[in-house]
């Protein structure tokens, strides 16, 4: 869908030290890094340290209700977020977001320091109900802050950033983890602090309906925002293809360390590394579809993009396909044998891939959406995200327990996308018009 010319820029990344838009991505960096952080440092002490010996639950049963807990508030909150985000500026809401965050982690702090896995628990849930409150509006202010020309580019960053976030709060946890509980504590309050300077700086954005009271009967009023959004084509295909890419992302990550250890024989240096890989792959993907993209939306993106998905994904599975290890091996053992430069090749562009198809449903997203429906529409999306993550996790296991094979669920995805690219052709106008006007363009 081109953009007017007066609405170009040949600038596509220049507004990224501006007011418009440096606050918001440092907000939501500190946001996604204190997530990863708090969650995968509290997961490690469970699994490895005294905090479950006088648990009532096993470390693993623990694990999975702590998973549970922080998935949960996106189910119950994320309607009211996109209330609360219309109703009020949403810049002061980011405040109020990022002060609620400083108090969890003050929480958070007694909670290490009594190795209270109850007072852990509740600050999960706060963390989730945080990041549900904070996710309708951390997409929905985009277009108040962008032009059009630039929203691309934003979404790109903010996606980018996101993941490499995700990535170094995981690698950040597993290490203060393992230090003095006071390192991990200094760490959260921290990064707290600053995600709070930098949300004072965020432009003020006049509320969209001011005079709306905020409904707290949750279920009826998620139906309601389900039902409305399933109204509305361009909407629901966008949540659909957004929440494809969640599913993916979940699968691959939450079975990385298993696959890292069964399939590619290595340790945890190994599995660090194909994280990485996969994390900055997202992060890259997403910075390249905004400079490919020039300052329009091409939803022909999804096409290469889903392809590069189920390429990656059966190459990476015939390569590991009859590799089945019992101890597992260094990283330079694993850089000795043949096959590991082609799987991390797989695994980069896994990433890749997923970053150019998961940009151009975001900015469809934002932009098929009406001013005053656009919080509502993300926080749709964030509640079907939860949804497709819950049914992968489920249907994992279940796959998993049935046939004991991580390959055959890699293959099944890798699969899937080819469905889901038939689907959003199918479902798309707008994207089958979008690929007529390239291939003409061409």
């Amino acid at each position: 869908m081109p953009i007017p010319d007066n609405l170009k820029s040949t600038h596509y990344f220049s507004f990224v030290t501006s007011r418009r838009f440096l606050p918001l991505f440092c907000t939501q960096l500190c946001n996604a890094l204190n997530d990863n952080l708090f969650k995968t440092a509290f997961f490690v002490l469970i699994s490895f340290s005294q905090f479950n010996h006088h648990s009532w639950l096993p470390a693993s049963q623990l694990l999975n209700l702590a998973a549970f807990l922080f998935i949960l508030p996106y189910f119950l909150f994320s309607t009211l977020g996109g209330e609360i985000a219309n109703k009020f500026d949403k810049a002061t809401v980011a405040r109020n977001i990022k002060l609620m965050e400083l108090v969890i982690m003050s929480i958070a702090a007694v909670g290490f320091l009594l190795h209270s896995i109850v007072l852990l628990m509740l600050c999960l849930f706060l963390m989730g109900t945080h990041s549900a409150l904070f996710g309708p509006l951390k997409y929905a202010i985009l277009p108040d802050y962008l032009k059009p020309s630039e929203l691309v580019s934003g979404n790109g960053l903010v996606e980018s950033g996101t993941f490499i976030a995700i990535l170094f709060g995981q690698l950040l946890g597993s290490i203060l983890a393992g230090m003095d509980l006071y390192w991990l504590i200094t760490g959260l309050l921290l990064i707290a602090i600053v995600g709070q300077i930098a949300s004072l700086f965020m432009l003020p954005v006049a509320p969209v309906t001011p005079d709306i009271p905020l409904h707290f009967n949750i279920g009826q009023r998620t139906w309601q925002l389900l039902r409305k959004s399933h109204q509305q084509k361009n909407i629901w295909t966008a949540i659909m293809g957004i929440s494809w890419f969640w599913l993916i992302g979940s699968v691959y990550m939450t079975q990385l360390p298993t696959f890292t250890r069964s399939n590619l024989g290595g340790d945890a240096n190994v599995f660090n590394l194909m994280l990485t890989l996969f994390s900055v792959g997202i992060g890259l993907g997403s910075l390249l579809c905004a400079k490919f993209s020039k300052g329009q939306l091409h939803l022909s993106l999804i096409i290469p993009a889903t392809l590069g998905l189920s390429i990656f994904g059966c190459t990476l599975v015939y390569l590991t396909h009859d590799q089945h290890h019992v101890q597992p091996q260094s990283l330079v053992y694993f850089l000795q044998q043949a096959h590991s430069y082609g799987v991390m090749v797989c695994i980069l562009g896994i990433g890749l891939s997923g970053g150019f198809f998961s940009i151009p449903l975001y900015t469809w997203l934002q932009t098929s959406s009406t001013h005053e429906f656009r919080t509502h529409a993300i926080a749709a999306n964030n509640i079907v995200n939860g949804l497709f993550m819950l049914f992968s996790a489920v249907a994992s296991s279940l796959l998993i327990w049935l046939f004991d094979s991580i390959n055959l669920l890699y293959l099944m995805v890798a699969i899937g996308n080819l469905f889901m690219l038939t689907y959003l052709l199918l479902k798309s106008p707008v994207l089958r018009k979008d690929c007529k006007f390239l291939l003409l363009k061409q």
